[in-house]
């Protein structure tokens, strides 16, 4: 087993009780390692028919609200970094994100569109408009049955300009009723169920899995039109990576708005300790992508408390300094996929 890996699931697990442990209501660590054990022994009652016995004074807060909280930006920060570093390799860019085909822009279409209509029908018209604007962006970036990196990464970025008009100017004219989902835009965990943690738990561990197990295809598409040389179907592969990062990233919207930076930052913290093999490189970021949302999230509850901050404007707060760190050796020369 590689040193990295008990390393990082030693730090997933402290950042993940750390999660739980601080928030706006204090709570003793007896509270929290209390409520947690109750959780596991009645799920386990289900099996064994043992009574767990009383019930702590805390376990509301801690296995209703907050450890569902904590799961699911651990499960959506596993799905950004890895839809972030197939992002890099697919598009050959060190600097592009899971965001750049339009996804966000998408999202945030469906739910002004469906603030209109019912609040209620905001994430299921996130996710529905994420996966049209992929696939939208897809069609007019095909020539000739191929799709070239340069035409999807322009018609993604034309794309989303226009649908973030549109989506202002319905917040420009309804005002009264689209300030409903600035939150969700700028993304946030509260009320976070046990149904988002378990859909983003499979979405994620089946996404994270598929890319660890194509690894030797994710490095062969860095080499573009050299990889067909070395038998590489590139054009496939090239849809089934832009499936799955469509995927992991509305899912991700879905569950929890629009979050950024997680999928431009993770990958190259990883490949500067790891190198670039993806072998290593996607699993060991995808962990990594998950304590570092966890982490944001955790400073979001606390920073101001009891006001919670959106999550989205601390990954912001952490991850625009270091794009500008990233952009100023691209240019230089000195970053490279």
């Amino acid at each position: 087993m590689r040193k990295w890996l008990p390393a990082l699931l030693l730090l997933s697990a402290v950042s993940i009780f750390l999660g739980v442990y601080f928030g706006p209501v204090s709570l003793s660590l007896h509270d929290v390692t209390s409520s947690l054990l109750y959780g596991i022994e009645l799920k386990l009652s289900r099996f064994t028919g043992i009574n767990p016995g009383e019930k702590p004074d805390y376990f509301i807060i801690v296995w209703q609200l907050r450890l569902p909280e904590v799961l699911l930006a651990y499960f959506v920060g596993l799905a950004l970094a890895g839809a972030g570093v197939t992002s890099q390799a697919l598009f050959r860019n060190p600097l592009a994100d899971p965001y750049i085909i339009g996804i966000s822009s998408g999202a945030a279409l469906g739910s002004a569109i469906a603030v209109l209509i019912n609040p209620v029908y905001m994430a299921p018209f996130a996710l529905i408009f994420s996966f049209l604007s992929v696939f939208i962006v897809y069609t007019i970036s095909r020539v000739d049955g191929a799709v070239p990196v340069d035409t999807l990464l322009l018609a993604g970025i034309a794309y989303g300009f226009l649908a973030n008009a549109v989506t202002w100017y319905i917040y420009v004219t309804r005002p009264q009723k689209t300030h409903l989902s600035w939150m969700w835009l700028l993304g946030s965990f509260n009320g976070s169920t046990w149904g988002d943690v378990k859909i983003m738990l499979v979405v994620s561990l089946a996404g994270i899995l598929f890319l660890t197990w194509r690894w030797r295809e994710l490095n062969l598409v860095l080499l573009g039109e050299e990889s067909i040389a070395l038998g590489l179907d590139l054009h496939m592969y090239r849809k089934i990576f832009l499936g799955v990062i469509a995927t992991l990233t509305a899912f991700s919207v879905y569950t929890s708005g629009i979050i950024g930076f997680i999928g431009l930052v993770s990958p190259h913290i990883m490949r500067l300790i790891l190198g670039p093999n993806h072998r290593e490189l996607v699993p060991a970021t995808a962990l990594f992508g998950g304590t570092l949302l966890v982490t944001a999230d955790l400073l979001a509850r606390t920073l101001a408390k009891p006001m919670v901050i959106p999550v989205g404007v601390v990954t912001a707060l952490m991850g625009a300094p270091f794009f500008l760190y990233l952009l100023m050796k691209h240019k230089r020369g000195e970053l490279v996929a």
